[in-house]
């Protein structure tokens, strides 16, 4: 997943090293009065600040634990899940593209009811749809649809106004490198006339874009804001998160969900298998949940709130989808992210290539 900030890469073998040292010595079953330590991954940057703030720290003061936060992105988190399956480290892993459905069926992660969770029944349907298939419940909601200057240009309504002629030379896809852009390109895809299954009617449009020079192409969100800011792009397929990135950069942005419908990110935390934390682990999952910690999600971070008792400031409500508009917001199974990712990138590089 890339984040809002370049992140430091590890090479598997620091990762692991990272992970070994940060192993609790005893797990839940040390000395009485001894802290827990719990292990959990993290996406880096302005998110695990933020995350830290509203979760980890003050989930260390109410139950006497000591977190250790680990960055690794989802595929990778993934890897270390798959390869250390039979002595696994981690405790908590995130997950932003679908991968817990891998995981759940390779039993990597430990299921969790919505009656073991104390917010289970305030939270919306689509937090907690994959609990079923032994997935994690969703914590955080990034709709993806267009960011756009408001200097520039009116109101888009449609994901076909990227291909508007008076947008030419103004436009900024990205990469399917980066989950956000793959969310894009099956929005457009979508508003195209095409599906999962066939996603050539939106790619060719867009490479058509870029070959043209009606559109640029960029990889990461750093890539945006500087797109936006020295490259002279008004309009954007990209996540309701980073607009707000944008705004506090001072860059005179709105974002909207065209009529068409749109994906969103939905962020999954899930509590590994195999640990002897499982129940500490699932309470810090379930803190995670609740309205007040939901709220500094929204206010902190501007992602849709999973809690249906969270209270949404009025100066964020044009901000954030939020209530009923969640329920139009479309989830990519990670089944089929699985399965078709690579077909869709190989497809991509083949007609930006061109």
């Amino acid at each position: 997943m890339k984040r809002r900030t370049a992140l430091i890469a590890f090479t598997s073998t620091a990762v692991l090293a990272s992970l070994t040292a940060c192993m609790p010595g005893t797990g839940s079953g040390s000395a009485a009065g001894a802290p827990t330590e719990l292990v959990i991954t993290t996406f880096g940057g302005d998110w695990q600040k933020n995350f830290t703030d509203a979760v980890v720290k003050p989930f260390e003061k109410a139950n006497n634990v000591t977190i250790k936060q680990v960055t690794l992105y989802s595929a990778d988190a993934l890897a270390q899940l798959q390869a250390q399956k039979s002595s696994p480290q981690i405790d908590v892993v995130f997950f932003s593209g679908g991968q817990e459905a891998t995981a759940a069926r390779d039993k990597l992660i430990a299921p969790i009811s919505a009656s073991s969770l104390s917010n289970g029944a305030d939270l919306i349907d689509s937090a907690k749809s994959g609990l079923e298939q032994g997935e994690g419940p969703v914590i955080q909601i990034s709709p993806v649809g267009l960011t756009y200057r408001t200097d520039k240009i009116d109101k888009p309504t449609s994901w076909n106004d990227v291909f508007d002629p008076k947008y030419k030379k103004h436009v900024a896809f990205t990469d399917l490198s980066n989950s956000y852009g793959t969310l894009g390109m099956l929005s457009i895809n979508q508003a195209k006339g095409g599906t999962a299954d066939d996603v050539t009617p939106g790619i060719s449009a867009m490479g058509q874009a870029a070959k043209a020079g009606d559109a640029v192409v960029i990889k990461t969100s750093s890539d945006l804001q500087q797109a936006f800011s020295s490259r002279d792009i008004w309009l954007a397929p990209y996540a309701q998160d980073y607009a707000e990135t944008l705004r506090k950069a001072g860059q005179p942005v709105e974002f909207v969900l065209p009529a068409e419908g749109s994906m969103a990110s939905f962020i999954t935390a899930n509590a590994v298998a195999g640990r002897a934390n499982i129940p500490l682990a699932t309470k810090f999952i379930d803190f995670a949940l609740s309205s007040d910690v939901q709220a500094k999600f929204v206010s902190g971070m501007t992602y849709s709130s999973v809690n249906q008792k969270t209270e949404i400031p009025e100066d964020l409500k044009s901000k954030v989808v939020w209530g009923s508009s969640l329920d139009k917001l479309q989830r990519l199974s990670g089944a089929t992210f699985g399965e078709k990712s690579a077909t869709w990138l190989k497809q991509w590089n083949e007609a930006i290539a061109q």
